[in-house]
């Protein structure tokens, strides 16, 4: 994202919310949008990879050491390729974003799930993406708190609500903090961390998960053994996004695929190495899902007498973790805002922004609920557990929007043979079929509990995980659905902004 940056027209909005950790912001309409440019397709497998890169995904699979490998390669391949190669015929074809292609193929109700999904599963993914910040900051203050509940509580809520408040300065000073976050904090700490990984294993020194052919693979012990595929699925969430750009190529035809099978190949160089460097020097028992990075970090540079450096790689991994907030922070909620106030969705109150254009009532109302959840974490013994129930929930409502999106994918393209598209994916039923088939089959292993959870009750675990998906996921589009007025509809460009 670095590499090119234009401002999208704000019927994109909805397009698709940025990815996980540091993802590109959604940039707002500008009076008279400037002309498209083009750009290569080298910089487009490069935005792709800023877009997906991020190193607090890696503690989770790190457990699993060399396996981890397979668990990143099995979801590039059945839902990462089908997103993002269907996700591009749509953009070109249909403008608007998810709400619009579910909406078209297949009905208003489902595109207004399919867009509520896209902001929902933040409201489960910003206590996740901010407990790991606040076990990284631990480093910087003191170490033994990480872990500690009420401390990942503070945390959240001071750190979201501060997130807000920067939210409300305006989408170009947030994209010069996040821009910034995503190459300090992921690329080189990424770096520094695979190169003392292997400096570590080239001094004779013995990994802590075994490296050999045995490894390759994840060892079955029943379902719950491979329960961790679902973080690897929502490492690749909110790829679409990029997809905006298909009609910005020379040859979409041709030079999409080509940017998009290279990018695969450096995001799995990006996660691959830094969660086998975890895995080489830390226990899988000892480690945190949302310290880990932290904890190689600081048993690396102690072994290399560079422990100097420990609470300096933490604010940077912090400050990008928290870039990544601020990226998704605006985008979820401004698309809401838009279908909301164009189908009436929402009520008046909601449907206002502030003097920058900032809709700062859907923040205010979601930071309330967040403030709950984070305060779960004070009661919950393990913050690990913690971490992850919230990961799998947003991994659960962000399925259904994807497995939305390919039934409308499909029937769009039954229907509408020759509608007008910048993009046709090859093969798109199968793409289609798979990426939905592998979406379900995420949804179901989700509300397994993962081996590492010791004796967790399965049946009080996937009551707890169905219970936020249906009260944070599926209930409120149905609500609101149900509840809109026609007199909620506001036309024109520019919402009333709020006294």
């Amino acid at each position: 994202m670095w590499i090119w940056r234009r401002r999208e027209p704000r019927a994109t909005l909805a397009a698709g919310i940025p990815a996980l950790h540091g993802r590109p912001l959604l940039a707002r309409r500008a009076a008279h949008p400037p002309a498209r440019g083009l750009i290569s397709w080298t910089a487009l497998a490069l935005i792709t990879v800023g877009s997906v890169g991020n190193l607090g995904s890696a503690p989770p699979l790190s457990v699993l050491g060399l396996a981890s490998v397979f668990l990143y390669v099995l979801p590039a391949v059945v839902f990462l390729l089908p997103i993002t190669l269907v996700a591009a015929e749509l953009a070109s074809g249909w403008p608007g974003g998810v709400y619009n292609w579910v909406e078209k193929g297949i009905s208003g109700p489902m595109g207004l799930m399919a867009i509520w999904c896209q902001f929902a599963q933040t409201i489960f993914f910003y206590p996740a993406l901010l407990a790991y910040v606040a076990d990284t900051l631990a480093y910087v203050i003191d170490p033994r708190l990480a872990g500690n509940g009420v401390y990942t509580a503070v945390i959240i809520i001071v750190l979201f609500w501060g997130g807000m408040l920067v939210a409300t300065r305006g989408v170009p000073f947030m994209a010069r903090l996040a821009s910034g976050g995503t190459m300090v904090g992921t690329l080189i700490p990424g770096a520094i961390l695979t190169a003392l990984g292997a400096a570590y294993l080239l001094q004779g020194n013995h990994p802590a998960a075994p490296m050999t052919a045995h490894q390759l693979l994840p060892p079955w012990h029943g379902l719950a053994s491979i329960v961790l595929v679902v973080n690897s699925f929502f490492t690749y969430a909110g790829i679409e996004v990029n997809a905006v750009h298909v009609n910005d190529l020379r040859n979409p035809a041709r030079e999409y695929p080509r940017a998009i099978f290279v990018a695969m190949a450096l995001v799995m160089a990006v996660l691959i190495f830094p969660t086998l460097a975890i895995s080489w020097v830390i226990p899988a028992n000892q480690i945190s899902f949302t310290a880990g990075v932290m904890q190689a970090f600081d048993r690396l540079l102690a072994h290399f007498g560079g422990a100097f450096a420990v609470p300096l790689i933490a604010i940077a991994l912090a400050a990008a973790a928290f870039a990544g907030m601020l990226t998704w922070l605006d985008g979820p909620s401004e698309g809401l805002l838009r279908i909301g106030r164009e189908r009436g969705f929402l009520p008046p109150y909601f449907q206002k922004v502030n003097g920058r254009g900032i809709e700062v009532r859907i923040l205010a109302a979601q930071g309330a609920v967040i403030t709950l959840i984070a305060l779960l974490y004070a009661f919950i013994p393990s913050v690990s557990h913690a971490y992850w129930i919230f990961v799998v929930m947003a991994t659960q409502v962000y399925l259904i929007m994807y497995v939305l999106m390919f039934i409308a994918a499909i029937k769009l393209r039954r229907a509408q043979p020759d509608h007008p598209r910048g993009y046709r994916a090859p093969a798109l039923g199968l793409l289609c079929v798979l990426g939905a088939a592998s979406s379900v089959a995420a949804l179901v292993i989700g509300f397994i509990p993962p081996a590492q959870f010791g004796r967790s009750n399965p049946l009080t675990y996937a009551v707890l995980v169905l219970a936020g998906i249906l009260a944070i996921g599926i209930a409120p589009p149905l609500l609101m659905h149900r509840l809109r007025r026609p007199a909620w509809k506001t036309t024109g460009d520019t919402p009333d902004s709020q006294s």
